[in-house]
């Protein structure tokens, strides 16, 4: 069972997987990033300072904070800042994937639209060598 389990990890689509999902968690990290130390500042500059991911409605009559971790401990809160930070970051990664796999897509067609390269002069005189031995045998 233990030689079964292995043959089934070393093939190639589990392990790319594995290799697809490790990269996929350290790219989310870096849109992550992207997302909270970059663009969300912008877009608060640009707003006049707001910062979205302290916005919440308290759903709780014990809620009185202004920071959204202290209001979740106060009680339920509805917290659409926190929702909007992670749609923007899911909209960053949906439009990075999509460019990345454009990208690919577009060479996948640069080659196969290249011409198949010229034949070499040796290739060229096999060729008629070829077609010489053709032609005497069909004569024959």
């Amino acid at each position: 069972m233990l030689q079964e389990f292995k043959k089934f990890a070393m093939r190639g689509n589990v392990v790319d997987l594995a290799i697809g999902v490790i990269i996929g968690a350290a790219f989310g990290g870096i849109v992550a990033s992207l997302v909270d130390d970059i663009i969300m500042p912008i877009i608060g500059a640009a707003t006049g300072g707001l910062d979205f991911s302290n916005y919440f409605v308290p759903l709780s009559h014990n809620v009185n904070a202004t920071a959204l971790a202290e209001a979740k401990r106060q009680g339920a809160v509805f917290a659409y800042g926190s929702f909007l930070t992670k749609l923007v970051n899911f909209l960053i990664i949906a439009w990075v994937l999509f460019l990345v796999v454009k990208a690919i897509n577009r060479f996948k067609r640069q080659q196969e639209a290249a011409p198949p390269p010229k034949p070499t002069l040796s290739e060229n005189l096999l060729i008629e060598i070829r077609d010489l031995l053709r032609a005497r045998q069909r004569e024959i």
